[in-house]
């Protein structure tokens, strides 16, 4: 049968939630990457009602806010200090009829009767549920809804069976017929009601006239003094209408949460179910207990999530893509046939056939590539990487651009912050960066350009030009001995001398020396001349009288000398 659209849901959002002993409200808290009443607008819109109501009380301006951030269109309406989800309803009627009233008087192109507008009420089906029941999803309230047309009910609600119905209220049931004859609570119940396992889950559908004429009956003559919603289902029978349940055989879907204990217990449910689906839709999840899908992750066909995979928010992974194992992404695009190894990452874009990791940090602002490659150890924010480009390991890339088919040399660095502000590092396409190299932004390196390792970049690069910084290098000898004299390095440096280097110079000296020797040693030198064995003997030349006259000995004037 073709189900009428609902007139309005409304979503009861008021309580605290004491038992969470959360500085949060309850209904903020987060199952599946969705807060529970994120999860309960999105069933209520499933049913594509005419307006959505969400009643608010505790901590109203920040779920308020929650709400209109998810959904600007919604209806908000402030329960008092009076309690009881029978007062929470009272003010989302209140509002309901208002909007009512507020589209007839926009619907008069002239100036009408007066007094036509305040009699229009909101009229059809009303469906109520519970703002803290995370796994309720349309398509149960879908058949609730339908149950409700095909048997013409003034009141159809939602029930299930539980092994351990403590703190539930129970359902009276008619003998005979199984009509509703009304819902007690655990505290006004008595010994033989509180034996009932079928249980009410706060999730009902009334007609809207019913529910406003009961509303105006209701009163506080309870164990807790509240305004109890379930006290409809009786006045309305009392009035002749049809009261009956849609019971459902799946107690997940229904169960509401009090405890974090509930809490994990219906989140990991509720991630076994998504995983489950994924994976009869072509995904490969090699370990389902270890991995972790949100529910409005889109995962393609052939994709490959190994061990200790969490996929957050909004990320998707495109056909034939591996992730993981221990690969945690947040808002992430992950491209055809990439491979994300023990990644964190978060609104980062990985292109087709590109690489990250492991032990990569994709920071906001990542992209790479079409075939890139982001390596181990590698830190990227606000980073455009191109196709074909790398940057294989131990570096930090942000506020930079890098062209196509560039290579980074490993523990390199774009130095973007000056103190007061960020500054952009732009290098071009084609152009290979030696290790160890800081980028000091801004600058750019343009394509094809080179640069050697160690270099610090303060200016740009021209295209094809090399650029270094560093100069010669320089040996101090001997320092280790002579500044860190006793340390295991000195006792090493001694060791490892020469056994002949005992000559007490120091080690610069002998160092100085050494090279003295080679250069002299290399040196060529003039060689001497080829002189005879015996030299010439000297004679002093004698007076011209006496030549012919050899001399025997010395002479008397040689003696006195």
């Amino acid at each position: 049968m073709t189900i009428p659209r609902p007139a309005a849901v409304i979503v009861l959002a008021a309580g605290e939630g004491t038992r969470m002993r959360s500085a949060i409200p309850k209904v903020l808290h987060t199952v599946g990457g969705r807060t529970m009443v994120g999860h309960a607008l999105a069933a209520a819109r499933g049913l594509d009602p005419a307006r959505v109501v969400v009643v608010v009380r505790h901590e109203r301006e920040r779920v308020a806010a929650h709400v209109r951030e998810l959904d600007a269109s919604v209806l908000l309406a402030d329960q008092d200090a009076i309690p009881g989800t029978g007062r929470a309803v009272q003010v989302a009627m209140t509002a309901l009829d208002a909007g009512a009233q507020a589209d007839a008087a926009g619907a008069h192109d002239g100036p009408g009767v007066i007094g036509s507008a305040t009699d229009a009420l909101t009229a059809g089906a009303i469906v109520v549920m519970a703002g803290d029941v995370p796994l309720l999803d349309a398509g149960t309230l879908e058949q609730l809804l339908a149950a409700h047309h095909e048997d013409g009910n003034a009141v159809t609600v939602l029930t299930t069976v539980v092994a351990d119905a403590t703190g539930y209220g129970r359902i009276l049931r008619e003998q005979g017929t199984g009509d509703v004859l009304g819902i007690v609570e655990e505290k006004d119940a008595s010994d033989e009601q509180r034996a009932i396992t079928e249980i009410n889950t706060s999730t009902y559908v009334f007609d809207a006239a019913v529910l406003r004429s009961a509303l105006g009956r209701l009163g506080r003559d309870n164990a807790q003094g509240e305004v109890y919603l379930t006290d409809v289902l009786a006045i309305a029978r009392g009035d002749g209408g049809h009261v009956r349940a849609l019971a459902t055989d799946d107690p997940w879907s229904v169960e509401g949460v009090n405890d974090r204990v509930q809490l994990a217990a219906l989140g990991a449910e509720l991630n076994r179910r998504i995983v489950e689906d994924w994976m009869r839709a072509g995904v490969t999840v090699v370990d389902p207990a270890t991995t972790w899908v949100d529910v409005d992750v889109e995962l393609e066909r052939d994709v490959t999530l190994l061990p200790g995979t969490q996929l957050h928010g909004a990320t998707v992974v495109r056909e034939g893509a591996t992730v993981g194992p221990d690969t945690t992404l947040t808002d992430v695009e992950v491209g055809p046939g990439a491979t994300v190894t023990r990644t964190h990452g978060s609104l980062a874009v990985i292109g087709a056939g590109a690489s990250v990791g492991p032990f990569a940090y994709l920071r906001p602002g990542t992209e790479l590539g079409e075939k890139g490659k982001i390596g181990t150890f590698v830190e990227t924010k606000n980073a455009q990487i191109g196709t074909g480009s790398k940057v294989p390991h131990l570096s930090y890339v942000g506020d930079a651009t890098i062209g196509e088919h560039t290579n980074i040399g490993a523990a390199s660095v774009t130095v973007n912050y000056d103190g007061v502000n960020k500054h952009r590092t732009v290098i071009g396409s084609h152009a290979r960066t030696g290790a160890d190299n800081m980028f000091v932004a801004p600058v750019t390196v343009g394509d094809g350009a080179y640069t050697g390792a160690g270099t610090v970049v303060r200016r740009d690069v021209p295209a094809g030009a090399l650029g270094v910084s560093a100069g010669a290098q320089r040996n101090i000898e001997g320092w280790v001995e002579r500044s860190r004299a006793g340390t295991a390095a000195a006792d090493a440096a001694r060791r490892a001398r020469p056994a002949d280097d005992s000559d007490g110079l120091s080690p610069q000296a002998r160092a100085e020396r050494e090279r003295a020797a080679a250069a002299a040693a290399t040196t060529r030198r003039t060689p001497p001349p080829d002189l005879p064995d015996q030299p010439a003997r000297f004679v002093e030349d004698a007076p011209a009288a006496s030549t012919d006259r050899p001399s025997t000995g010395p002479t008397d004037e040689d003696a006195t000398r």
